[in-house]
């Protein structure tokens, strides 16, 4: 069985792992949540990670972005163990991590702009006039119009506001996003012009994204490794082919059941990765040029 214990003995991800999760276990009074859970995140990836509606996925991101407490277990990030770190160390991985929650949890009471400015008010110290431009700069990263600036999220479309939330997220220029059910609630174009913007970030910024998602169509397109979450631990991770070939009922369901098939039957297919571009690109380049 794949697990995420054993992801790096495989032989598939030898990458700089930027996130790891050991042995994490997360409860609520007398309810467990997450068992002795461990998963790695690699630098460069988009990993999708599901599970069926109420087996903690959310609860995990919360946990490791130190928002819920765990019980037991060791979570680290970028080399430092979160227990452990100091008050500096801490403050230097917040600044590298974006988050984007489900519903874009904008302030009602600001503008756009200034719903973008948020994380550099509270982490940098720079001049008012330089906020705005680097916030326009953000604005057009994730696609919106310039005029989306001065904007309530009131008057945002669904679509606008996952846009406007991303933008947030990419503030501080992060090096991993975290992404919870990013295309939730979005019709099937819309959805799918959101997967594209992730996949072009991560391309363009060399981001790293963890992805709490539900959707096939984002699986099957753009993430490059799926985790899944189940019995209160991660029950396989690795590519669309390796889903398809663990003997889970859910799983199955899950991968092989009729969208899933459509999904497949329509063509779609997973993007390479960011770690193929990498050496194909690396292996285009002239010599000397290291």
């Amino acid at each position: 069985m794949n697990s995420a214990a054993d992801s790096q003995n495989n032989g598939q991800h030898a990458d700089e792992v930027i996130l790891s999760v050991r042995d994490v276990s997360v409860s609520f009074g007398r309810s467990s949540v997450l068992d002795h859970l461990s998963l790695d995140v690699y630098r460069g990836e988009i990993l999708g990670f599901v599970g069926a509606s109420g087996t903690g996925k959310s609860v995990l991101m919360r946990t490791i972005l130190g928002l819920n407490q765990k019980q037991h277990g060791e979570i680290s990030i970028f080399g430092h163990d979160i227990d452990k770190a100091s008050d500096e160390e801490k403050l230097g991985v917040d600044m590298r991590m974006g988050v984007l929650f489900q519903h874009g949890a904008l302030f009602s009471s600001l503008t756009v702009m200034e719903n973008i400015q948020v994380p550099m008010r509270e982490y940098l110290d720079i001049p008012q006039k330089l906020m705005d431009e680097l916030a326009r700069l953000k604005i057009d990263l994730v696609g919106l119009k310039p005029d989306t600036a001065e904007k309530f999220p009131s008057e945002l479309s669904g679509g606008m506001i996952k846009r406007a939330a991303l933008a947030r997220a990419l503030s501080l220029d992060p090096e991993i996003v975290f992404l919870d059910e990013p295309t939730s609630g979005l019709d099937p174009i819309g959805a799918a012009e959101f997967d594209q913007l992730i996949a072009n970030l991560r391309d363009t910024m060399g981001l790293t994204v963890y992805m709490v998602t539900h959707d096939l169509d984002s699986l099957f397109a753009v993430c490059d490794r799926i985790a899944v979450l189940g019995q209160k631990r991660v029950l396989v991770e690795g590519t669309i082919e390796d889903m398809l070939a663990f003997d889970d009922p859910w799983v199955k369901e899950y991968f092989q059941g009729k969208r899933a098939r459509q999904i497949v039957s329509n063509g779609k297919t997973r993007r390479r990765t960011g770690r193929e571009q990498i050496v194909q690109q690396s292996e285009q380049a002239p010599k000397g040029q290291g």
